[in-house]
């Protein structure tokens, strides 16, 4: 281990440069003195402390003439702020007295402000007040608490105030995705015949990278609802993805199973069973259970909140939970003339014009209870547009 010289010989600014480069949360202490004043205080130092017991902390000026009148206070609520409260933050930290004027509040248990758009809320009480050089340690003990806005949170980082955007599921625009979509308009014609003589939904993806499908072009037969679709960008979760992974190394594949956390080794089976079926015939079928084309509205909602972001990693979980554990059947299945199916979607990987298969053309909502014969035959017409989309 080679030896730092320690030296103390630094001005502040050098100091306050180097803490910036770590972000923290923003957080606004409230409170109601006992002449009944409404007390706020921006913070951007509160922390979680312990379990057992409850504790959480936050470490104000010792100049802070609020922190002194909240210090006479019989209770304190801790505001969690989002990153659409900037605005509402600034406000706060701007002004002597009146803070909270023009501001939504509601009390909190304890009776102390809770600020409406806050992500959550945190009612305690002073236990401990510690001298920590310019600064108090302020440990409190939470009495209640709750989650009320789940959104990104507001962050202080280098001088200045952001949002926080989950990378995992956050698609990074591929460069190369537009002779795709040229690729799928040059198609039209055929993708609308499709729709029509099947009586379904046509669409075609693009994948924006390896965690995200980008809609490149949509079609409704007759009759077909656009309510009941997937948004326009979705989430490679599986089972969504399998078309674009089933010829990537087995690294990325692994990289997409890993998104379901530990799943079933049923369901594990499954998906590679998928990827494998996609290598020898270039398509795969799911299926729907008893409760019909119901079994997809988790799927919908999931993708529409996903289209909404940034995303939470609460909220990336809650999609992946939601994409994975759908009671949609992948299970493989032959199809048998003279028997009757149910098809929830059939779905075939598609070669963009640098030959890879970036592409994804998916049929869904389609006609029920028909005959093996007639799913025959719609893969059959499917597999010619894709060839048409290719050349």
């Amino acid at each position: 281990m080679s030896d730092h010289p320690v030296s103390t010989q630094f001005d502040p600014r050098t100091f306050r440069n180097a803490m910036g480069h770590y972000p923290t949360g923003v957080a606004v202490v409230t409170g109601r003195a006992p002449d009944g004043e409404l007390l706020a205080m921006v913070v951007g130092t509160f922390s979680s402390v312990s379990l057992d017991p409850p504790l959480v902390s936050f470490m104000p000026m010792k100049a802070s003439k609020t922190f002194k009148k909240m210090q006479q206070c019989s209770s304190l609520c801790i505001n969690i702020f989002g990153g659409e409260q900037e605005s509402e933050m600034l406000s706060i930290a701007q002004r002597w007295q009146n803070k909270l004027d023009g501001i939504d509040w509601y009390p909190s248990p304890g009776g102390d402000p809770i600020l409406r758009n806050s992500i959550a809320w945190i009612d305690t009480t002073i236990s401990e007040t510690i001298e920590a050089g310019d600064h108090w340690i302020v440990l409190c003990r939470v009495h209640d608490l709750e989650v009320t806005n789940p959104v990104a949170p507001l962050l202080f980082f280098q001088g200045g105030y952001g949002s926080f955007v989950g990378s995992t599921m956050m698609g990074r625009l591929r460069h190369d995705s537009l002779p795709a979509i040229h690729a799928a308009h040059g198609a039209d014609n055929e993708l609308e015949t499709l729709a029509e003589s099947i009586g379904c939904e046509v669409i075609v993806y693009a994948a924006l990278s390896e965690d995200e499908f980008a809609t490149v072009y949509s079609a409704l037969g007759p009759g077909v609802s656009p309510e009941h679709r997937f948004a326009s960008r979705v989430p490679i979760v599986p089972p969504i993805g399998d078309t674009y992974l089933f010829d990537k190394p087995q690294e990325v594949r692994d990289r997409w199973l890993a998104k379901l956390g530990d799943p079933p080794d049923e369901v594990r089976r499954n998906h590679c069973r998928r990827l494998e079926m996609l290598n020898d015939k270039g398509y795969v079928i799911s299926h729907l259970p008893e409760e019909g084309s119901a079994a997809y509205e988790q799927m919908i909602e999931a993708t529409k909140e996903y289209l909404k972001g940034p995303l939470t990693p609460f909220a990336e979980r809650t999609i992946r939970e939601l994409i994975g554990s759908t009671t949609v059947d992948y299970t493989h299945r032959e199809i048998t003339a003279g028997e009757r199916y149910n098809v929830g979607s059939i779905v075939f990987p598609v070669r963009d014009p640098a030959g890879e298969h970036t592409m994804t053309l998916r049929l869904a909502q389609l006609p029920q209870g028909v005959d093996g014969a007639t799913v025959t035959d719609w893969i059959a017409h499917a597999q010619a547009v894709v060839r048409s989309i290719e050349d």
